[in-house]
């Protein structure tokens, strides 16, 4: 059944990043992607620090960094008292050698990747290729694909299903996707408005409590990308109408007529996380394997984490290790989606949209005082670009 390459299902940055990973290793890889072309989508728009380390390996961080927006700072403010808490990621730059976020949509580093793949000879990618059913036996994983209206075998060594939150490899492979749905939809608005010019001591990344409506406010390149809860009650038409999205913005700056803007996104959000990330030799990476809320750009960053742990892990294989190895890669990426992405992601739209007056006084006194102490806000940092966690994944066997 087999060939000696990967098969990886999705042309998204993780999937893609997997791919980098193990040519870099001089694993030869197909890429089976549904779509007809890359996308399009800026959906994640956050390259943490560690992240950035790793696609500096690649040899892609500078070209992506080029089209991007360096946010050296975060904090968290509240709609009524303005600045609580503030850091600066120059606190972790002795464990980094990119001590800052990148704001800069994902799909420029997908072009990017492609670009450098594409000049590669173990490298190839489908388009149109939609995976169906996956078989697999001691020798290797075959995968079926819907192509140019047939059905097809393409057979590899190893499978990796970066196929995003609606998985067809989770489903293939049978794997329960464990966690909850949030009641509310987030609303994205991208626009070009000079929030700087009205809120003071504005960063590139801002968290803004508030307990009728806490959002969300990001700098890219040329715009302002800001993230609102959307009530249940309120329809998916009303809520990306022009009038809402309006009305959403009078809500961060009052008095203005109307606001430019250039795109607007409406999506439900999930927690979740794959009840195992391998089966035999199918393996689940990013959002196949772990969703959850954007707050604190977690997603993407811990799915290109996943992808390169899985390289390392098959370079081994390849060179001869147990093939138990590999069972440290779901060990090691599952805990790290419990106990870290899930519960700071959690944390965080609890802090922002807490309705208690006193529950909420105290979570921002404590961001507070988190700030003001040196080592609480080295850790919190650490924690906060994923350092943290990735030091954790290293730690288990």
């Amino acid at each position: 059944m087999s060939e000696d390459r990967v098969l990886i299902a999705g042309a998204g940055p993780v999937g893609l990043v997997a791919a980098a990973a193990l040519l870099r290793h001089g694993i030869a890889v197909t890429v089976l992607e549904a779509g007809s072309e890359l996308s399009l989508e800026s959906r994640a728009s956050t390259f943490h620090p560690p992240t950035l380390d790793m696609l500096d390996e690649l040899g892609v961080a500078g070209p992506l960094i080029d089209q991007g927006l360096k946010a050296p700072k975060l904090q968290y403010r509240s709609k009524k008292e303005g600045v609580i808490a503030g850091f600066d990621f120059g606190e972790i730059g002795d464990r980094t050698g990119h001590p800052y976020r990148l704001q800069c949509e994902q799909f420029k580093l997908t072009r990017v990747l492609l670009a450098q793949l594409g000049r590669n000879s173990n490298f190839s990618i489908e388009f149109g290729a939609r995976l169906e059913h996956v078989s697999q036996d001691a020798g290797g994983v075959s995968a079926s694909v819907h192509l140019a209206g047939k059905t097809e075998v393409r057979s590899g060594s190893w499978l990796i299903g970066a196929d995003g939150a609606r998985s067809e490899v989770r489903r293939a492979l049978g794997v329960e996707f464990e966690g909850f749905t949030w009641p509310e939809r987030f609303l994205v608005l991208s626009t070009p408005f000079d929030f700087d010019a009205a809120i003071p001591d504005l960063v590139s990344v801002n968290y803004v409590a508030d307990p009728e409506c806490w959002h969300f406010l990001l700098r890219i390149p040329d715009m302002w990308r800001v993230m609102f809860p959307v009530p249940q009650e309120v329809g998916d038409e009303a809520a990306t109408s022009v009038k809402y999205g309006q009305a959403m913005l009078r809500r961060v700056v009052p008095g203005i007529d109307a606001f430019d803007i250039a795109h607007t996104t409406l999506y439900r959000v999930h927690q979740r996380v794959a009840k195992t990330f391998r089966i035999g030799r199918a393996f689940l990476v990013g959002d196949a394997a772990h969703i959850n809320n954007p707050l604190g750009g977690m997603g993407m960053n811990g799915g290109i984490q996943d992808a390169f742990n899985l390289a390392d892990k098959l370079k081994d294989i390849w060179a001869g290790s147990d093939d138990r190895t590999l069972d440290r890669y779901d060990r090691q990426r599952r805990t790290v989606a419990v106990e870290a992405v899930q519960q700071q992601t959690h944390r965080n739209q609890q802090i922002l949209s807490e309705r208690d007056p006193a529950v909420r006084q105290k979570a921002l006194d404590e961001m507070r005082r988190v700030a003001a102490d040196n080592s609480s806000a080295r850790q919190y940092m650490l924690r906060s670009s994923m350092i943290a966690s990735m030091r954790r994944a290293a730690e288990i066997e």
